[in-house]
C-alpha cells in the first residue's frame, strides 16, 4: 500500500509541477483593421489591408502594426491566387521592452467564395515565409533574422438577417475561425502557434462593402513551449472592394 501511495503521490507532484509550469497571460486587446481588394480586370487585382493592434486594457499601448500588399490573380469570380509582402512592426514587448521589432514576412494565399440565398462563405489557405529581426538585448537590436514558415487556414461565414439579404443598409451574424500551424528548423516548442476565434456582426454600407465588428478570442502558445497568450479582443474591420473594370 506504502509503495502505491508513494507512486499516485509522486504522480499529483508530477502533474501539479506540470500545470505550474504553464504559464498563460490575459489580456484585453483593440484590434482594428483595414482590408481592401481591389479588381483591375478579369484576371488581375490587388490586396491590401493594414491594421493595428493595442497592447492591454483595450486602449493601453500598441502591441502590433501590419501594412500588407499583395498581386492577385483570379481563376474565376469566386476563387483567386495571391502573393504579396507584408510589414509587421512589433511594438516594445516583455523581451524587448527599449525597442521594436521588425518584421518581413512574404506571403502566398489561395482563397474562395461560396454563395447561397441567404449565407455566405469565404475561405482561404495561407502560407507565410516569416523574417522577424533578432534581438540582442532589451534595448537592441541584433543583425540577423530568425525565420520560420507558418501555415494559416482561415473559414468564414455570414448568416443574413431581414428580409433583404445583403442588402445596403442591412445586417449579418458573422463566425470566423482562423488556425495557425508553424514550421521550420527554428520551431521546436510551438508547433501550433494560434487559434483566432471571432463572432459578430457585420453592417452592408453598399452592395460590395461592409463593416465586421465584435468579440476575438485569441490562444497563441509562445515559442518557450509553456508560455500562453489568452487575448479577449474588439475586433473592428472595414472591408472594401473596388471593381475598376469597363462595364
Amino acid at each position: 500500500m506504502s509503495k502505491i501511495y508513494i507512486s499516485a503521490l509522486a504522480a499529483m507532484m508530477l502533474m501539479q509541477k506540470s500545470y505550474a509550469q504553464k504559464q498563460t497571460t490575459n489580456l484585453q486587446q483593440l484590434w482594428l483593421a483595414y482590408f481592401n481588394q481591389t479588381r483591375f480586370s478579369n484576371k488581375w487585382g490587388m490586396w491590401v489591408d493594414l491594421q493595428l493592434r493595442t497592447k492591454e486594457e483595450f486602449v493601453t499601448d500598441f502591441s502590433l502594426a501590419i501594412a500588407r500588399v499583395g498581386l492577385t490573380y483570379y481563376l474565376n469570380n469566386d476563387a483567386k491566387l495571391t502573393v504579396g509582402y507584408a510589414f509587421i512592426n512589433h511594438f516594445p514587448a516583455d523581451n524587448h521592452p527599449g525597442t521594436s521589432q521588425p518584421e518581413h514576412r512574404l506571403w502566398q494565399q489561395f482563397q474562395w467564395h461560396t454563395k447561397y440565398p441567404r449565407i455566405r462563405l469565404a475561405q482561404y489557405a495561407r502560407l507565410e515565409e516569416r523574417y522577424r529581426r533578432k534581438i540582442k538585448d532589451e534595448d537592441e537590436l541584433a543583425e540577423g533574422y530568425n525565420f520560420n514558415y507558418r501555415f494559416r487556414y482561415n473559414f468564414l461565414a455570414a448568416a443574413a438577417i431581414g428580409k433583404k439579404p445583403f442588402a445596403p443598409g442591412t445586417f449579418s451574424f458573422v463566425v470566423n475561425d482562423e488556425v495557425h500551424v508553424n514550421f521550420g528548423k527554428e520551431i521546436v516548442y510551438n508547433y501550433f502557434d494560434q487559434n483566432r476565434f471571432f463572432a459578430g456582426f457585420a453592417y452592408q454600407t453598399n452592395s460590395t462593402d461592409n463593416l465586421q465588428f465584435g468579440y476575438l478570442n485569441v490562444f497563441q502558445q509562445l515559442a518557450a513551449g509553456n508560455q500562453y497568450k489568452s487575448i479577449d479582443a474588439v475586433r473592428i474591420i472595414y472591408f472594401h472592394n473596388l471593381d475598376l473594370r469597363r462595364k
